[in-house]
């Protein structure tokens, strides 16, 4: 199973990108859809969820009301828009695919990575 994201760019603060991701392969298990960030230096660390059935998300207080995720676990496709970006939004994003709805995060499946660089 591959993992592929895209929509990573530079922008300046305020304004909005949307990441996508898509997985190709054999299929797989309903799992929790997600995306994560990293910056040099610090963990990975979440960002959203959306539950497998679609009904429940999750996010980092950090991006509550600026980010949304949405989702198609049917077709293995997950997004993230978002807006109202801030410098320290800026990070390498990761789609990721396991079971991310619970206080512990236990991912199956990761993507490569999209660059989002937000400038002052």
């Amino acid at each position: 199973v591959q993992l592929q994201a895209s929509g990573g760019g530079l922008v300046q603060a305020g304004g909005s990108l949307r990441l996508s991701c898509a997985a190709a392969g054999p299929t797989f298990s309903n799992y929790d859809m997600g995306w994560f960030r990293q910056t040099p230096g610090k963990e990975r660390e979440f960002v959203a969820g959306l539950s497998w059935s679609g009904v429940s998300t999750a996010y980092a207080d950090s991006v509550k009301g600026r980010f949304t995720i949405s989702g198609d676990n049917t077709k293995k496709r997950v997004y993230l828009q978002m807006n109202s970006l801030k410098p320290e939004d800026t990070a390498v994003y990761y789609c990721s695919f396991g079971d991310l709805m619970g206080q512990i995060k236990e991912s199956q499946y990761w993507g490569q990575g999209t660059l989002v660089t937000v400038s002052s």
